[in-house]
């Protein structure tokens, strides 16, 4: 995972556009695409990013999984959980219906 891709999983997780954390930490609007086309963020930058999200910079730069408190901050690796913990449509929770219907139709993807 790159740093732009942890960037865009915390934000994820912590409800906020990209946009939003530009603004919240005061960057210009191309800062993070910046990141996404390659370019290495400063340690300045990386400390504020950090910060912002009660991260390690180590964390940030791929060096560890866990978050500052010793937590996985990576997204879940297991089928069951990524299902459990993060599938919405339209903003609203999947039924456990449609839950076992995706469940279903990625185990047949993974088969291929």
């Amino acid at each position: 995972m790159t740093v732009f891709e942890r960037i865009k999983f915390l934000a994820k997780k912590h409800s906020k556009t990209m946009k939003q954390v530009t603004i919240d930490l005061g960057y210009s609007e191309n800062y993070f695409y910046s990141l996404k086309s390659g370019k290495q963020p400063s340690a300045e930058k990386l400390t504020e990013i950090a910060n912002y999200f009660n991260v390690s910079v180590d964390y940030l730069l791929g060096i560890t999984n866990n978050s500052k408190d010793g937590d996985s901050q990576l997204p879940p690796t297991d089928l069951d959980d990524a299902l459990d913990g993060a599938m919405t449509w339209n903003g609203k929770p999947l039924t456990d219906q449609d839950k076992e219907a995706v469940r279903i139709f990625l185990q047949g993807r993974k088969s291929e």
